[in-house]
């Protein structure tokens, strides 16, 4: 019988991703999503891509009632993977209220209900930004938390601690906290990718639909920073390759391999990558031009920051393996059959 696997945000970028993961591997994902932020289709592209269709239900998780009948209803979840959260970092400056209701409550609703059904393990969709500006580089699971940089990253923070003492207090409960860098890229088969409602927050979305011309030019936020060329550093991680670190999380935790009750891992490459690196090895990797201009800063970004993944690599046996041109090339890909699919509808 298949282990059930609850994924949250599981229509979402890095949750499809994920759940195609979790099928080919043998287990049984089942999936709640509001949609807030994903399509209905993705559903379709999973399918495609395993020939399963997972359970799935359009819930939003602060609403505790409806998440209590779900699990009444889908008995024997032996572990959550929760990706469901508001995610983009200037959008959180704006609207800081909306992050902390959706990113605090919907975790607080689920952890409250775990021990109610009998689910004692949660891999946490965490991230870097828990670091704030690091002092020294690349960064290790050790380095200090320091103040977050935006609403965003301060969520993080708190459901970090929320996570750890509501693990302390319930006996046989374990966490599992994956902080990882910068996903990019999509499944190999575009048939799954990165599909952001309206404007995109993310930088990679942002450069493919500028090569489609879907926008005008790419906008670069800042040119002024100490870095090589002025621009933002970050560690770009294939999605494929982040959604393989939590399968090998899950079955950590159900296989009773994991040392502490809770245990934090960073996901990267180790390799920091500028904004016009990426714009250049996107060029490389397709042909394709990227219009770009330079805007002001935007409140909340870090600098520069990118992992010391050396204790995943060790501990989980996970290492990122795909090459960032492989990368940006499936993230065009992806992106020329979007236009496809949107030329169909047009002209049927």
């Amino acid at each position: 019988m298949k282990r059930k696997i609850l994924v949250t945000g599981g229509t979402g970028y890095i949750g499809s991703h994920t759940v195609v993961e979790l099928i080919e591997a043998g287990f049984e994902p089942l999936i709640i999503d509001n949609l807030s932020n994903s399509n209905i289709g993705v559903l379709d592209g999973i399918r495609k891509i395993t020939g399963v269709s997972p359970v799935y239900e359009n819930i939003d998780l602060k609403d505790y009632a409806s998440l209590n009948k779900f699990f009444q209803k889908n008995q024997g979840i032996e572990a959550i993977i929760n990706f469901a959260a508001s995610k983009a970092v200037g959008e959180s400056v704006k609207l800081p209220l909306l992050y902390y209701r959706n990113n605090i409550t919907s975790l607080l609703n689920l952890l409250e209900l775990m021990p109610k059904y009998d689910i004692n393990n949660i891999v946490f969709s965490s991230s870097c930004t828990v670091y704030g500006q690091p002092d020294t580089l690349p960064v290790t699971e050790q380095s200090p938390i320091k103040p977050a940089t935006s609403p965003y990253g301060y969520t993080k923070q708190m459901c970090e601690t929320i996570i750890s003492d509501t693990v302390r207090a319930c006996h046989g409960m374990k966490a599992i906290l994956l902080r990882y860098f910068n996903p990019i890229g999509a499944h190999p088969s575009a048939e799954i990718g990165e599909l952001p409602n309206g404007v995109p927050n993310n930088l990679l979305p942002y450069v493919t639909q500028t090569a489609m011309g879907i926008r005008e030019k790419l906008r670069i936020f800042g040119n002024d920073y100490n870095t090589p060329d002025g621009t933002c550093i970050r560690d770009y991680i294939n999605v494929v390759d982040l959604a393989k670190a939590h399968v090998v999380a899950v079955s950590r935790m159900l296989d009773k391999k994991n040392r502490k009750p809770v245990e934090v891992f960073n996901l990267g490459t180790g390799n920091g990558v500028s904004v016009l690196e990426i714009v250049s090895a996107f060029k490389a990797a397709t042909g394709v031009d990227v219009p770009y201009e330079f805007a002001p800063r935007r409140e909340g970004d870090i600098e520069k920051v990118w992992a010391d993944a050396s204790y995943a690599n060790k501990e989980l046996g996970w290492k990122a393996e795909a090459s960032l041109e492989d990368t940006l090339a499936s993230c065009w890909k992806w992106e020329m059959k979007l236009k496809e699919a949107h030329d169909k509808e047009q002209n049927a």
